[in-house]
């Protein structure tokens, strides 16, 4: 796990890029403390640079790393699984290596398979090849986004980095938040594809974007090479419960052994929910030792999952490490850092949450940890989920059955009501073209666009008049995607096209896991276990009102009774109305960040507006509003709080 970072300039590097380059390296000094190199070719106009968190091959993988024939450069952010089977293929064909490492074995692959060499990488990664036979520059990101990898383009060159702030080190790239990405931050939604900056782009989860030189000028191209395709409706290929229960169970067992591979000891996360659990049931059994497993306990009963976690860590002999935040912990100076990394804003201080964790793995000596990210969305784990199915996918069930289901689904999920679950129906006409519904899961942000809109500034509306935040992110939506799938498909799909790269992997993920140089790992999202979950029906992913049934059928044998039998809790920290600790500690945030002349010097968002909506916000008493309005209420911080540090260079204090 690392940083990468550079820039391409066909018309000639300026006198001072190794400085630029070093500033862009050093930016991202988290990603990578155990080592930087660079490269800079005067002659191509290229420069590469590489922050290293040594996991794999502690002693010679440094980067950047060059062919024996020096036509291809290459820096690499990530993991690459199943590699030392792949060198001894490639070494039977005469290749040799330099390094031990993983992330060596993409150049070899390259010269032998082109752009093709996508399907035989396995793992979380993003890289920069350049291919100077070819005259191209080419970006490359895994398959679900989970490693992040940032560019912006001009007529000056190319720039890229694993952050957004790598991009910004750079004096070419103008610093500017985007407008339109702010409104649709404040309905808790990105459009795939874009970063809360002006110009500054993501590399979209299974892409590539290939950077051809035409002459002093650089052309552009992005090239999908995988998605999550599933087949359309009834065709289905694992019908049998009991074959699709075994291949889960052997496709997440062989994605669980890949990702204990380091040199270094490899710890779990673990909440109360069944995804992490099972990570912890089957990292145990693949161990000769116990497992390190990493808790979050909240003060809040009606979040806390730590009692449950706990009956699974005594259950596998795991060595439990619990830590416990409280309200101070999750707002103030860890709130303004965990900002700084996420690079757009968050709803739930889960993220800071987050953030504390990573900081007290790496602390305990720990640089890489597995995950249970991804099992909701290839299992179908979500509330959201659930209602789509029972609204469009059980047509044959009684209404009075559906209407007993949607009634304990909002009985069980009441505390969430206003964030992942909407309390009312919403439809949206671009949702509604490209799905035939708009997905469950989009509902409560649409409500809360017209909250939203209107704390924007005169200035802002007026530049966003005619822009519709929804219908940006449906454009991005691949409409062959969707079409002919079952409704539980396309839920899953445009979910995981949306919100799990911008949300779970970004500020519940990667973002902050890093910013204290520890590796997160998520086993569920290994794309065999992805292909494998695409081939289950929709009736044995959410089975009746069980969700993520062949999941738990496949899992059984190593989760405690009351975890195989219950219902999917949303990891979540408790919001600020929950208690007045928490909320006193928000109210300095706004004093410091939501001032009038905080807002009018940033331009982003109306003062008197704003002032309003917070007194709302602190006279309301109608629990589901409370939750909305506490979320919102984040993004307005967030936002505020992205343009001082990135606008007017506030520097976050240190760790």
């Amino acid at each position: 796990m690392c940083g990468i970072a550079g820039f391409w300039k066909p018309q000639g590097l300026e006198d001072k890029a190794e400085e630029h380059l070093k500033s862009m390296i050093s930016v991202q000094h988290h990603r990578g403390p155990d080592g930087q190199g660079q490269k800079i070719d005067t002659q191509a106009g290229l420069a590469l640079g590489h922050a290293r968190l040594t996991i794999v091959d502690l002693h010679t993988g440094a980067q950047p790393l060059c062919a024996a024939d020096k036509d291809l450069d290459l820096v690499v952010n990530g993991e690459l699984y199943d590699y030392k089977r792949i060198r001894s293929h490639l070494l039977t064909q005469g290749e040799n290596f330099v390094t031990k490492s993983d992330s060596e074995i993409i150049l070899p692959l390259f010269r032998h398979h082109g752009l093709e060499m996508m399907k035989h990488l396995r793992g979380e990664f993003a890289f920069a090849l350049f291919d100077r036979k070819n005259d191209r520059l080419i970006l490359a990101r895994d398959r679900f986004g989970i490693r992040p990898l940032f560019f912006h383009i001009s007529d000056k060159g190319l720039y890229f980095g694993s952050e957004a702030k790598v991009v910004l080190a750079h004096p070419d790239v103008p610093k500017r938040l985007c407008r339109k990405a702010a409104l649709n931050q404040l309905m808790h939604t990105m459009v795939p594809g874009t970063s809360a900056f002006e110009g500054i782009h993501a590399v979209m989860p299974g892409h590539l974007v290939i950077v051809q030189r035409r002459g002093d000028q650089l052309e552009v191209t992005q090239k999908k090479y995988w998605d999550l395709e599933f087949p359309e409706e009834g065709q289905h290929s694992c019908t049998d419960e009991s074959t699709a229960v075994e291949l889960v169970r052997e496709k997440l067992i062989e994605a669980v052994v890949h990702r204990l591979e380091a040199d270094v000891p490899v710890g779990c996360y673990l909440s109360g929910g069944i995804d992490s659990c099972s990570i912890l049931g089957m990292a145990s059994g693949a161990m000769q030792s116990p497992v390190k497993a990493f808790t979050i306990s909240f003060d809040s009963a009606d979040y806390d999952e730590s009692v449950i976690a706990r009956e699974m860590a005594q259950a596998t002999n795991a060595d439990q490490d619990l830590i416990h935040l409280k309200g101070d912990e999750l707002y103030g100076d860890n709130f303004i850092r965990t900002v700084w990394h996420a690079e757009r804003t968050f709803y739930n201080t889960l993220g800071v949450a987050k953030w504390c964790m990573s900081r007290h793995v790496r602390d305990a000596g720990y640089k890489t940890v597995i995950t249970g990210e991804g099992s909701d969305e290839l299992f179908g784990g979500y509330p959201a989920f659930k209602r789509d199915m029972f609204l469009h996918g059980l047509s044959h069930l009684p209404d009075s059955e559906r209407r007993e289901y949607e009634e304990q689904l909002q009985r069980s999920n009441k505390i969430f009501r206003g964030a992942i679950l909407s309390e009312t129906a919403q439809s949206d006409p671009a949702w509604d073209s490209l799905c035939g519904f708009t997905p469950s899961w989009n509902q409560s942000w649409i409500a809360t666009l017209g909250i939203a809109r209107p704390l924007l500034s005169r200035e802002a509306q007026d530049e966003l008049n005619g822009y519709d935040p929804v219908s940006a992110i449906v454009e991005q939506i691949d409409p062959a995607m969707v079409r002919g799938r079952h409704p539980l498909d396309i839920a899953q799909y445009t979910w995981s096209k949306t919100m799990l790269e911008g949300q779970i992997l970004n500020w519940g993920g990667d973002r902050v896991d890093m910013a204290n140089s520890m590796e997160s790992r998520p086993a569920f999202l290994d794309h065999h276990v992805a292909e494998a979950a695409m081939t289950i029906p929709p009736t044995l992913r959410i089975k009746g009102n069980i969700e993520k049934y062949v999941l738990r059928e496949a899992m059984k044998g190593v989760l405690p009774e009351v975890l195989y039998k219950r219902e999917k809790f949303a990891f979540m920290a408790p919001p600020a109305h929950t208690d007045e600790s928490k909320t006193q500690k928000l109210n300095e945030l706004c004093d410091r960040y939501l001032d009038s002349d905080s807002i009018r010097q940033a331009g982003l968002l109306d003062d008197k507006a704003v002032g309003s909506f917070i007194k709302g916000y602190r006279e309301d008493k109608d629990p589901t509003s409370l939750v909305r309005k506490d979320a919102l209420l984040n993004h307005l911080l967030c936002l505020q709080i992205l343009h001082r540090q990135y606008i007017d260079g506030e520097t976050p204090s240190s760790n």
